[in-house]
């Protein structure tokens, strides 16, 4: 194994990506249009209270979005929807209420959208903002959440997406 004490960025995002995580849409919606974009920070914290973390890129329109809405929801992306995960990621995507114009979708107790056919959702109320480098983490309390066994989750790993083989929930 090679073990560096001193690294640069590049050397730093490779090593990240040797972790498999899980692909989120994360959703936010108040007084404006709805937001969403693709995220794979996304973590528990504890079970009581429910509290999850999500870690949004400072000073870019996702960050102050939920600053102001205040509300966040977490969309776990089934393996089937790697579309929505590019679609989210890019910069090119339509902005305002022309984002979700075309993504079947519902609003929940929030506002905030979840996309139809997700593994999960977690709908969340932000409870504290932390500043982390060039990040916000924000805690939300989970006001609501949902599952769907029939789908399994979205991964990527090593800069790429992967799927879970279907099979049985255990």
């Amino acid at each position: 194994m090679d073990c560096r004490e001193t690294f640069d960025p590049h050397e730093f995002r490779h090593a990240l990506s040797h972790f498999a995580t899980g692909v989120t849409v994360i959703t936010t919606q108040g007084a404006g249009h709805p937001y969403g974009m693709t995220a794979n920070a996304f973590a528990s914290v504890s079970l009581d209270p429910s509290l999850v973390l999500v870690c949004v890129v400072d000073g870019r329109e996702g960050s102050e979005r939920i600053r102001e809405n205040r509300v966040f929801a977490v969309n776990v992306l089934s393996g089937h929807q790697e579309q929505l995960s590019r679609y989210f990621a890019s910069d090119d995507r339509p902005r305002g209420w022309a984002t979700f114009e075309r993504i079947p979708h519902r609003l929940a107790a929030t506002g905030s959208p979840i996309l139809d056919g997700v593994a999960a959702f977690f709908d969340c109320r932000v409870t504290a903002a932390h500043p982390a480098g060039d990040h916000v983490i924000f805690i939300g309390e989970v006001v609501a959440l949902g599952t769907n066994p029939a789908e399994s989750p979205l991964l990527f790993h090593h800069g790429v997406y992967k799927r879970l083989p279907a099979g049985p929930e255990v």
